[in-house]
């Protein structure tokens, strides 16, 4: 088994704290952006990077 993503990580971990995400890649103005979306308990996070795993490391500092 190949080892695990930190992007994986930390939706392991948000899903665990009983949140639900998802994210997609989108073409804005010119280039690549990401953007991961958390949302449970009455809140919502979503966060822009130009990498995935800069948008996790985002949403996990925000959120855990």
């Amino acid at each position: 088994m190949p080892p695990m993503k930190y992007s994986e990580i930390v939706a392991d971990k948000l899903h665990a704290a009983g949140w639900s995400w998802g994210y997609c890649s989108a073409v804005i103005k010119n280039e690549w952006r990401w953007i991961v979306d958390a949302h449970g308990h009455g809140k919502r996070y979503i966060v822009h990077s130009d990498e995935p795993l800069s948008a996790f490391l985002e949403l996990e500092a925000i959120m855990l």
